[in-house]
């Protein structure tokens, strides 16, 4: 039975990550997302129903469009089976999978956003804030304690903050910004989902991440300095998850 759902999950996973493919190539350009059938970015020929299998048509057809032989955007693959692999870690790690999948697959959309734009837009930090709030209450509902509405809460505001104040501090220090506009809400939204500890442990782990991101540049001969950008929003988004299921409500 495990194994059937670590498989429904993966599939689910799978078919979710396509759409936030999607969702990464075209929001950032303005285009719409569900208007039209699904296409080939370069020559706009129409995908079959063969064509629109979650990593597989991508393996099968060696990553290129069988119409123009274009390169299929990478992107799209990341998401896929990142998609694939929160669905399975969530049945097989979480006390709370269907949550765990929501919140996952969120933090997997921004986390590539700002990857690849460095950009994390506000509507989709508020749609994970709205989510958090929801996942409190049902817990708190769920508990019959009102302190898990009220931790979620704290967290909100502690994890925005933070990073506000952060910002305000660092550029009234060097007279420029040293943040995204994006990343105090993505914070406040994570502090809804795992309150202040959770937001405290997300930082920590995003912290260590930076190094050794950091490291491995270094090491690869970019120069590091002081004013190097890296994405914070990705840090935090790869940090929460774990601590999310680590920690859980």
């Amino acid at each position: 039975m495990t194994a059937a759902l670590v498989f429904g999950a993966m599939v689910l996973g799978a078919v979710i990550g396509s759409f936030l493919g999607l969702v990464l190539i075209r929001l950032p350009d303005g285009r719409p997302l569900v208007a039209g059938r699904s296409a080939c970015d370069t020559c706009d020929k129409a995908l079959g129903a063969l064509e629109l299998f979650p990593i597989v048509s991508w393996a099968i057809q060696g990553g290129k469009c069988r119409e123009c032989g274009s390169a299929i955007d990478r992107w799209q693959l990341a998401a896929e089976a990142g998609g694939a692999l929160i669905g399975a870690a969530a049945v097989l790690l979480s006390w709370f999978p269907a949550w765990a999948m929501v919140l996952g697959w969120q933090l997997l959309l921004l986390a590539l956003l700002d990857l690849r734009h460095m950009w994390l837009p506000h509507r989709l930090c508020a749609l994970l804030a709205a989510s958090g709030a929801l996942f409190a209450l049902v817990m708190g509902y769920w508990a019959a304690d009102v302190m898990v509405l009220v931790q979620s809460m704290v967290g909100g505001v502690f994890g925005f903050a933070t990073l506000w104040l952060l910002g305000q501090g660092y550029q009234a220090w060097r007279g420029q910004e040293g943040l995204g506009g994006g990343d105090p809400p993505l914070l406040g939204a994570i502090g809804l989902w795992l309150g202040p500890l959770g937001v405290v442990h997300t930082v920590l782990v995003a912290s260590l991440g930076g190094l050794v991101v950091a490291l491995v540049l270094h090491q690869a001969g970019r120069r590091i300095a002081p004013d190097t950008m890296l994405p914070l929003g990705t840090l935090l988004a790869a940090a929460a998850w774990p601590v999310f299921l680590w920690q859980g409500f």
